[in-house]
C-alpha cells in the first residue's frame, strides 16, 4: 500500500494518526474525491477484488467504483494507518420494502473508543462516520440518521421529508474478500442487478451537494436541493462530462 499516492489521490494532507477526527477527515475526503460509479460493468471490464488490483483502478487509474471496491480499498488505507477495520455484510430494500440477499452491500466497522460504521461505497447516503452503539438520531450537516437494533441486525436510518427511511441493514460479522465475490460477479453479470441496467458515476461536491452521471443525464444538486439537470447529446458528451467532473477517461 503506497499510502502517500492513495492520500494524494484524495486531496489530504493532514494528519494520519488513528483517531476519530481523521477518521472522519479521511471519509469525507474519500467522498469527494473518489466518485462512486460502474462503468467498469458496462465497458466489460472485470472487477477483481483485492488490494492490488483496487489501487491500481482507484489510484493509479484515477477511476472510482462501486461498494466493494470503494470501501474495500478504503479498509486496506485505513489498516496502514492503524485503524481496526473489518468488512460487513448489508442488505438493501427495495421499493416494498424487502431486504436483498446478504453481502448485497459491503460497509465497514472501525474500532477506536468507539465503534464507527464507514461508508464510502453507497452514493447519497451520511457524509462522516456514525456511532454504532448510539441508539438516538445523529445529526450532520445535511442529514440525520440513526442506527436501531431490529432483530439479529442492526438498522441504519436515514430522516427523508421528515420521515425514516432504511438505507440498509447489517450485522457485525467480519468478512473479507471472498465473501464478497459472489454478489459482485452477480451485480456485474445479472440483467436483474441495477448496476447492469444502466450507467452511474457520482461524487460529492461539498456536503448536502453532488453531480451525477445517470444514463445520459448530468444532474447537478446544490447544497440548499436545487437541481439542475440536462441530457446530453452523445456520447462525445458524455465523456467530456466524465473528464471534466469527475476526472475520468476510459
Amino acid at each position: 500500500m503506497d499510502i502517500g499516492a492513495y492520500l494524494k489521490r484524495l486531496n489530504y494532507d493532514g494528519p494520519t494518526d488513528p483517531s476519530a477526527d481523521v477518521l472522519q477527515a479521511l471519509q469525507v475526503a474519500h467522498l469527494l474525491s473518489v466518485p462512486f460509479e460502474n462503468l467498469s460493468i458496462h465497458a466489460h471490464e472485470p472487477i477483481v477484488l483485492d488490494d492490488e488490483s483496487l489501487f491500481a483502478k482507484i489510484v493509479e487509474r484515477r477511476r472510482g467504483g462501486f461498494c466493494y471496491e470503494l470501501n474495500g480499498l478504503f479498509a486496506a488505507l485505513l489498516r496502514a494507518l492503524g485503524f481496526k477495520v473489518e468488512m460487513l455484510s448489508a442488505e438493501v430494500p427495495n421499493a416494498q420494502g424487502e431486504f436483498s440477499e446478504p453481502f448485497d452491500h459491503m460497509t465497514l466497522l472501525v474500532s477506536l473508543q468507539q465503534r464507527w460504521l464507514v461508508d464510502v461505497g453507497f452514493g447519497d447516503s451520511f457524509v462522516a462516520p456514525l456511532r454504532i452503539d448510539q441508539t438516538s438520531e445523529q445529526k450532520q450537516q445535511h442529514g440525520s440518521f440513526r442506527i436501531a437494533a431490529a432483530g439479529s441486525h442492526l438498522v441504519l436510518d436515514k430522516c427523508v421529508a421528515g420521515a425514516w427511511r432504511t438505507e440498509y441493514r447489517f450485522t457485525l460479522q467480519p468478512y473479507q474478500f471472498k465473501d464478497f465475490a459472489a454478489m459482485c460477479v452477480y451485480h456485474q453479470t445479472s440483467p436483474h442487478s441495477q448496476f447492469t441496467q444502466k450507467r452511474i458515476c457520482s461524487r460529492l461536491t461539498a456536503p448536502g451537494a453532488r453531480i451525477t452521471l445517470s444514463k445520459m443525464r448530468f444532474i447537478e444538486t446544490s447544497s440548499d436541493g436545487q437541481r439542475r439537470e440536462r441530457t446530453l447529446s452523445d456520447e462525445e458528451e458524455y465523456r467530456s462530462i466524465l473528464k471534466e467532473h469527475f476526472g475520468i477517461v476510459m
